[in-house]
């Protein structure tokens, strides 16, 4: 577990139907239930708002002296300042905009390449994302020399066995805060004591822990963090977040007129503007969900201060503990094969994510089943071959899972635990 979030959530709950009422999409269909948020959560009207008043008003280039350009750059520099408060930056030139996390971690990895020489080491764990694995094994290419940190039989990773993985020759440890598979935590803080006392560095995936609790970079003492803006209630693309000093440091591709400094030096060629301004607004609603329970207010521009944004996502993850409870008690009542941590009082160690398999019905089918319903879930491999082969699933069938965010309610849950019991019922 990460340690700012060791405590047990406590039952809370929020007011699900003025939320809902800030999200477009999830009101354009009522009786669709969308729980494949870890492929991507809906947006709030704000965000809409920002992209859409970018591009009617200020869709130029940055680094003009006529007024609509001036714009551009006062909301670039305003989103940095808003994704430094979402994550306690110190700094807001930390901050780098992208594509997405992928992107950033095969810019860091071609970076990092460059650094290895008698520090080769690098290590990954069974657990992640395919994006925060493979961008690694190329530099087996380069001389890395690839440690595995694996899942004990309990599908969680141990920072107790990290430990004997360290030595003088490692460079860094990648790994994710949250799971996308299996909604599992990992205890981040404790693995960057370990990594710096060796000499090392902590690159952490945060696309999935991002939309279910609070960031912190200081308190998870990490080095380098990616993270996609599209799981966060904004639009399409992605930030890094490093240590100035590495950053400083770091071997990046520029352009000769571009400082060898951050953030100009991460952020190859011209990102897209109107996605920046809209991951500003998202971060807006998160501070204004803290500041009033959901009363979105009117101006989502301005950059924000911290402290909201830390009461909106502490009421997020106890809320979604809430959410957590329910969905294992309707898997299990169905009879399902759930992956991860499935004991209620073990909620602090994961997110409102759900991975499983119904006995004797094919993973695609429940998807099937679910959408002629008019719910949405996901089957497949979830971008983890390696994670499949670990639990034992193949490819080709891969496993369900249902990704909820706040949101979502428990109506829901219960109307999706329905279809899973009729669906074992009727075998």
């Amino acid at each position: 577990m990460v340690k700012p979030q060791l405590h047990t959530p406590q039952t809370v709950s929020l007011p699900c139907d003025q939320i809902r009422s800030f999200f477009p999409a999830l009101n354009e269909e009522p009786g669709f239930i969308f729980f494949d948020n870890g492929a991507g959560a809906q947006i709030p009207q704000g965000v809409f708002d920002a992209i859409h008043g970018h591009l009617l008003h200020h869709n130029v280039q940055r680094g003009g002296r006529y007024p609509k350009s001036m714009e551009v750059d006062a909301t670039i520099a305003r989103a940095r300042r808003s994704v430094a408060a979402l994550i306690n930056a110190r700094d807001s030139d930390e901050i780098a905009f992208g594509m997405n996390a992928t992107s950033f971690l095969r810019l860091l990895s071609l970076a990092i390449g460059r650094t290895l020489e008698t520090r080769n080491e690098i290590v990954v764990t069974d657990l992640d994302h395919e994006a925060n694995i493979a961008t690694w094994l190329q530099l087996e290419r380069e001389g890395a020399s690839i440690t595995w940190w694996k899942m004990r039989e309990d599908n969680n990773l141990h920072v107790e066995d990290l430990a004997p993985l360290l030595t003088s020759k490692t460079r860094l440890v990648a790994c994710t805060v949250a799971s996308h598979a299996l909604g599992s935590i990992v205890d981040v803080a404790a693995v960057a004591k370990l990594v710096h006392a060796a000499g090392a560095e902590v690159v952490l995936d945060c696309v999935h822990y991002a939309p279910h609790a609070v960031i912190d970079v200081q308190a998870f003492d990490c080095d380098y963090l990616v993270c996609s803006g599209y799981k966060i209630f904004g639009p399409h693309m992605g930030f890094m977040w490093g240590r100035r000093e590495l950053l400083n440091a770091l071997p990046t591709f520029r352009e000769d007129f571009i400082p060898d400094a951050p953030p100009g030096k991460i952020e190859a060629g011209t990102f897209i503007f109107e996605n920046v301004a809209g991951m500003a607004a998202a971060i807006a609603y998160l501070a204004t969900l803290g500041a009033s329970h959901g009363d979105q207010g009117e101006d989502p521009s301005p950059a924000i201060a911290r402290a909201p944004v830390v009461r909106g996502m502490t009421l997020i993850r106890e809320y979604e503990a809430t959410l957590s409870a329910a969905m294992l008690e309707e898997l299990r009542a169905a009879g399902s094969l759930i992956y991860g941590i499935d004991d209620t009082a073990r909620l602090a160690e994961r997110v409102p994510t759900f991975c499983f398999r119904l006995p004797n019905v094919a993973p695609e089918i429940v998807t099937e089943t679910m959408s002629d319903c008019d719910i949405g879930i996901r089957d497949g491999h979830m971008y983890a071959p390696r994670l499949m082969k670990r639990l034992g699933v193949s490819l080709e069938t891969g496993v369900n899972r249902a990704s909820l965010v706040h949101y979502n309610t428990l109506q829901e849950i219960h109307e999706f635990g329905k279809v899973l019991r009729d669906m074992v019922r009727g075998r």
